[in-house]
This record gives structure tokens, sequence and C-alpha cells, in this order.
């Protein structure tokens, strides 16, 4: 048994979030923590696996001859770093994997996942005193940064290659309100976790479909995981689960926090599915979102609508504050509602979408 609990059914939302953003994934570096995710999942699925590449995918099966496949999807791979350079005195330089913008970074606590066990470090900044007239209104790029971790022996146990991330455990995930949490790499363990949230509650109920799940990797990079896991189901219909702009009051024009599932609707979802989506919804009285999405939606549904012949896909998100920062937040109630939308829709599916 790993150092986190095993996720039970019925089981928190905040719990699942937990245990899902316990487990460090960079992206590029999921395959060696992969097991402690299907582990988690496992009470939930009648079948699972972790393939090659370290996505985990498991099966929930209907027992109806010739029954329609449902792919649920959600990313495991987070942002961070990987070393890159050791230099003396214990510094380290450093290179973002996945979108990080560097005007966060200065005076960031940081994991290294030294092959040894994981380290502590912080991202090193000038103090202000020391800056130079045309310093203190520039950001610092990243390949200029440098990681303290303050052990004079750091280049024998820090190889290059070794990744880095924002640590993340129950005390750096506090609630911000009674329904609020706050922490690395919701984006997009809350979509995992809005999966878990469905499944158990569905293996209570006698489905007409199958129902297949996704934790994929490399989302942030390449959507190869998610390419290569829906390629081996060959699903007939597919919902990915992340999570998307909430308002804020410099993004005002973003969908509202607290406002409920946000249901994406553009060129690469089946116009079918959406709408079967809103109709459950609307159904069961549930607050929701329109997110119209033009073109590629820089989730993984891009990538899945064209595996073998082509996926009925869908998508749903949470919406989430502070994208791809240390400090990532959403409302547990939109993360509960996303996972409800999937439950309810599956529940009464009987394989057949209609206009």
């Amino acid at each position: 048994m790993h150092e986190i609990e095993q996720a039970m059914p019925e089981a928190s939302m905040r719990t699942w979030i937990e245990q899902l953003t316990a487990i460090p994934m960079v992206c590029g570096f999921e395959r060696a923590q992969s097991e402690r995710v299907r582990e988690l999942f496992a009470p939930l699925c009648d079948e699972i696996e972790v393939d090659r590449f370290g996505n985990v995918i498991g099966r929930i099966r209907s027992g109806k001859p010739d029954a329609k496949t449902v792919l649920l999807d959600a990313h495991l791979d987070q942002i961070g770093f990987v070393v890159t350079e050791m230099l003396d005195h214990g510094f380290l330089r450093f290179q973002s994997v996945g979108g990080v913008d560097p005007r966060m970074l200065l005076g960031a606590e940081v994991t290294i996942g030294a092959p040894e066990g994981e380290l502590y470090g912080i991202v090193a900044c000038k103090p202000p005193h020391l800056l130079a007239a045309n310093e203190s209104d520039k950001a610092v790029p990243i390949h200029e940064m440098v990681i303290d971790t303050g052990l004079l022996d750091a280049k024998s146990r820090i190889p290059v290659g070794t990744p880095i991330w924002f640590p993340a455990d129950k005390a750096h995930m506090p609630k911000l309100s009674k329904d609020s949490i706050t922490g690395p790499s919701l984006d997009d363990r809350a979509g995992a976790a809005a999966i878990a949230y469905a499944l158990q509650k569905l293996r209570k109920v006698d489905l007409s479909v199958d129902v297949a799940v996704l934790l994929s990797v490399q989302e942030e990079v390449t959507s190869l995981g998610a390419t290569l896991g829906t390629f081996h189901i060959r699903p007939d219909y597919a919902i990915a689960v992340d999570v998307s702009h909430a308002k804020t009051p410099d993004a005002s024009d973003q969908f509202e926090y607290g406002g409920g599932v946000m249901i994406g609707m553009g060129p690469n979802m089946s116009r079918a599915l959406t709408r079967a989506l809103i109709r459950t919804a609307k159904a069961e009285d549930m607050d929701y979102q329109i997110e119209v999405m033009e073109g590629n939606t820089g989730t993984n549904a891009w990538e899945m609508q064209i595996i073998g012949t082509g996926t009925a896909q869908a998508i749903l998100s949470i919406p989430l504050r502070y994208m791809h920062t240390p400090i990532e937040t959403i409302k547990l109630s939109d993360a509960e509602s996303v996972g409800d939308l999937m439950y309810h829709f599956l529940r009464q599916f009987d394989g057949e979408v209609r206009l």
C-alpha cells in the first residue's frame, strides 16, 4: 500500500482530488506513478491496466451483447520542469515542461524528483534592494533562473533530466471557502476526480453501454497518451473531461466560477452527443454553461475524435481559476456537477444519440 490511502466507493470529491493531486506526474514522467492511479481506480472498474505508455485504462462491462462503448477521458499529466544543468553550491538550472508563465516562478517552492527520493528546492530570486533600475519591471526568462537546493552535494544527487514539480499535499491544498480548494495539478486531476465520482455511482446501475476510462498522459505537450489510448479502446463515443477558464477581475469574459458544468460546443464536437448531454442537464435541473470552442480545443478531444474511423466526441469542463500555476482553484460543486452529468447521462443511455 502506498502512502496515499485507498479511495473507496462513495469517497467525496475532495477526497478524490486530494489523493490524485498527491501523485506527482510531470508530463513525460508519468509512467513511474501510473500504478498508484491504477490502484485508486481499481475498485471502480471491472478491468483495469496500465499500458506501456503509462495510460491507465479501465472498463465497466454492461454484459449486453454488441453494446456500444463510451469513453471517459481525463489527463493525468501536469506542468512542471526538468533539470538542465547542475551548478556549484547546490544550484541548478531548469526548463519548463508544458506552458509555464515565468512571471510567477521567482520565490516558488518546488519538489525535485531525485533518484534517492524527493528533495526540496526554491526558485531563487534577487532581493529588490539589489535590482538594477531596468530590472524591476521585467520578467526573468526561465533559462536564466536557478533553483537553490541548499545541498553542497547536489551534483552527485540530482542528475540532468530529473523532473521538478510544484508540491501538492493536503497542506498545500487549503480551502479558500467551504466549497473552494486551491493547489497545483487541478488541471486535470479535477477531471479525473469527476470521472471517479461518476464511476462510483455507476457501479450501482444496470448499464446498457460499456464504459471505458482513459486516464491519459502527455496532454500538455502532444496528447499522445489520448491518441494511443483511444486507438486501443476504439470507442463509439468519447467524452473528454478537462478544465477551462473561470472569471476573475482581469478575465471577466470567461465562465462563471460556481456556474456548474461547462458543455463544449464546436466543430470537433458531435452535435448529437452534445445535445444529448444538454438534454440530460435540463432534465436533471442542473446548472450548466455552454462553452463555444473554435477549432482545436487545446484538449484531448481534438485527437480523440479522429482515431480509427472517427469517434463521436463531446467535452465537459470544470471552471478553473489561475490555470498552469501552483494555485489553480476550483469549486468542488462544479467538479461534482461534471461527475453528476456523466452519471445521469450514462445510466440511461441506450447507445444511440439523436438530434
